[in-house]
């Protein structure tokens, strides 16, 4: 729902409302191209062929848990025109406690504050970030990421195991994709 702001209407926030992101736990997230352009990569008979900006994908996801040293990566895929992933956030000096712990300590939440160092809104804009700098200083200045993305928190091990078996099976399932604009202009 829009919300009427200095006269102009802006999207209401999909996060949590009092949630700390850096909060230690498992988050899956989909990243999409603008206007779900397929330039990530190609499905061929249900395998994943990389573009020249899908391999950059590749390598700046991998380069997570590098540059945030309180980041695991667990199944990840990218696909034609989005990236799905699950990010683990381990405990840090910025999110302490588990996810159990942490719903205990909601109403702490500071929602206007400035954004925690190493939490995922700002390990997914770094990834964006250096994905598009690079493509920029590559002759691929055409690509741009879709100024959102989506996020979950991972509540449980079924939870968990639907989102794995969700990433692993979306090249296959890719013809049938909400995310296949081809198949949706049929």
């Amino acid at each position: 729902m829009s919300e009427l702001f200095h006269n102009k209407f802006r999207i209401a926030s999909t996060r949590l409302q009092d949630w700390d992101y850096g909060w230690p736990g498992l988050y899956y997230v989909t990243i999409c191209t603008e206007n779900r352009v397929c330039c990530l990569a190609e499905i061929k008979d249900e395998l994943v062929y990389l573009t020249e900006i899908g391999k950059i994908v590749f390598e700046c996801w991998l380069e997570i848990t590098k540059h945030f040293d309180n980041t695991i990566l667990d199944d990840w895929i990218i696909m034609p025109n989005h990236l799905h992933g699950i990010i683990g956030i381990k405990e840090n000096d910025f999110g302490s406690g588990n996810c159990r712990d942490a719903r205990s300590r909601v109403s702490t939440v500071n929602k206007f504050g400035p954004l925690q160092p190493k939490s995922l809104p700002v390990i997914i804009h770094a990834f964006k970030s250096s994905v598009k700098r690079y493509c920029n200083k590559n002759d691929l200045a055409g690509f741009f990421w879709q100024p959102r993305y989506y996020e979950h928190i991972i509540k449980d091990e079924d939870d968990y195991a639907r989102i794995k078996e969700y990433i692993a099976y979306n090249p296959i399932r890719w013809e049938f994709d909400r995310n296949n604009l081809i198949n949706i202009n049929k």
